[in-house]
This record gives C-alpha cells, sequence and structure tokens, in this order.
C-alpha cells in the first residue's frame, strides 16, 4: 500500500543517514515492493498518469475527479496512524472505477486534528499531525481550482473522518457560489455516514451491539481488516485487555474486529458514494 511505500523509503533513507548505502539497503529487501501503479492504482489514479494522459482522458469524456481526504491520527495502540489515508485512497479508487469516467486524487493527509496549544482532541496523542481548518480550506480550494482550469467539471469531496466535515462542506459551498455552472463540487457526506449509521446498525444486528463504538473500535478495526491488515496489530489485539479513553479508543471494543466484518462497511461505502456520484455526473452534465 502507498502508506507502506513510503515507510520503506523512509527506512532507507535513514539507513543512509547510518552508513549504510541504497543497494545495501535494497538487496537485503526493504525496497522491494510491488509497483504502485497497478490494479484499481493504474486505472483510477491521477498521480499514475503523464500530464499527456490526464488531457487525453479529459478529452474524451473523464471529467469528474475525487480528493480523497484521510487524515494522520492516532487510532488506539492496535492501529496505525495512517488509517484514514490508506482507506479514503483506496475506497476511492475502486469508488472511480464503479462510477465512470472519474480519475482520483492524492490523498489529502493533513487535516485538522485538534490543537496544539493546549493540545486537544487527537492531538493530545503522539502520532497526530494537526493543521488549522483554514489551511485545510485552502488546500481544498487550491486542488479543486486546478482540477477545475483542466477541463474536470466535477470535483467530489471524499472524507474518511468525521472531525472535518463541516469544512468540507463549506468548501463546496463556496466554490459552487465563486464557479457559477463553470464546474461543480460534490461535498459527498453520505460516504462518512454510512459507517456511524447503516454500518454500525448492520453490526448491531449480528450481536456486536455492545463492541461498537466511536473511534478505534470493531468497526473502525473492521474496515481497516477489510482494506489493508498490515495496518492493525492482530496478535498484540488479540491478547489484550479492553483498551479505553487512556488508549485513545473510544466506546466499543476492537478484539473480535474481523476483514469479514469490514467487508460489509466497505461495500455500504462504495455503494452508497457510485450511486451519488452517478447521480451527481447525470444532474450536472
Amino acid at each position: 500500500m502507498l502508506f507502506l511505500r513510503r515507510l520503506s523509503c523512509r527506512v532507507a533513507l535513514l539507513c543512509v543517514g547510518m552508513g549504510l548505502s541504497v543497494p545495501a539497503v535494497r538487496a537485503q529487501g526493504v525496497l522491494e515492493a510491488p509497483p504502485h501503479c497497478s490494479g484499481l492504482a493504474l486505472q483510477a489514479e491521477f498521480a499514475c498518469r503523464s500530464w499527456t494522459e490526464v488531457a487525453q482522458d479529459v478529452k474524451v469524456g473523464t471529467d469528474t475527479v475525487i480528493i480523497p481526504v484521510g487524515g494522520t491520527e492516532q487510532s488506539g495502540p492496535y492501529m496505525a496512524v495512517g488509517k484514514h489515508n490508506v482507506r479514503a485512497q483506496v475506497l476511492a479508487d475502486a469508488i472511480a472505477v464503479q462510477a465512470g469516467h472519474t480519475l482520483v486524487a492524492p490523498v489529502v493527509a493533513y487535516v485538522p486534528e485538534g490543537a496544539t496549544s493546549p493540545r486537544t482532541s487527537h492531538m493530545k496523542f503522539p502520532g497526530t499531525i494537526s493543521v488549522p481548518p483554514a489551511v485545510f480550506e485552502g488546500l481544498l480550494k487550491g486542488a479543486a481550482e486546478s482540477f477545475r482550469v483542466q477541463g474536470f467539471r466535477r470535483i467530489v469531496l471524499l472524507g474518511d473522518h468525521g472531525g472535518y466535515q463541516s469544512f468540507m462542506a463549506q468548501v463546496a459551498q463556496e466554490l459552487n457560489r465563486a464557479w457559477k455552472g463553470q464546474a461543480a463540487v460534490l461535498y459527498l457526506r453520505d460516504y462518512y455516514e454510512v459507517v456511524p449509521h447503516q454500518y454500525a446498525e448492520a453490526l448491531r444486528a449480528q450481536g456486536h451491539a455492545a463492541e461498537v463504538g466511536l473511534h478505534a473500535e470493531l468497526s473502525d478495526t473492521s474496515l481497516m481488516l477489510a482494506v489493508d491488515p498490515s495496518l492493525v496489530r492482530q496478535d498484540a489485539l488479540r491478547a489484550a485487555p479492553k483498551p479505553g479513553a487512556a488508549d485513545g479508543v473510544y466506546g466499543g471494543d476492537p478484539r473480535r474486529a474481523s476483514a469479514g466484518l469490514g467487508r460489509i462497511g466497505t461495500e455500504m461505502q462504495i455503494r452508497t458514494a457510485v450511486a451519488a456520484i452517478q447521480s451527481f455526473q447525470r444532474s450536472h452534465p
């Protein structure tokens, strides 16, 4: 996954700083990884195209682009801090391919996660990165405008985390007013709302009501296992006592999380997002 490839590069740079050569690191297999631009990523991701390929895509009718928004935050002791970034990118790729005529921008990994002085929200924990709301909104506006001037007529804001949803809605409103029909922005809140509503209800119906909470619990951990289990410390999780707020787990219990349970949620999110984008495409020809 993208997160792990970047990690491999950072490890390689660290080894160089310690006096080890890159070829030596490569020989040990640290830099060996499958190519990123394959499968769904090759089909959907803006970053996997040259500028001439992007121009050709737009010319033949690819006029929708998803800006996936993740976030770098603590998710308890048993999930890596890149959780939202990996999920947002992977699910956006699947959504784009199914929706049709759609590309996926690089994921936005720097988002509002709390204040730094004093430290609030997820910023109370190491591993979290936060930016001010104004910086976040400016980034989204700049990215969206970049796509508009290249010929994309529909920009979709898709966020995997609840803390910045209102900022995304505000950006969509401001851009739609400013562009006056030249292009349109869809704030796809329904993608996020699946998790605390339809997905949580499905888990409760299967007897997991006490394990469903707000953050880093059964549903969150199961979603991650369905998308990329390498970001979950499964052995430690299974052997742990029930984690709580002091551990960064807010409500519920993640210890019986599984990829099977996660796929219930990812399928709901993909299906909901595809329907919303296709409806947006029809209503903004």
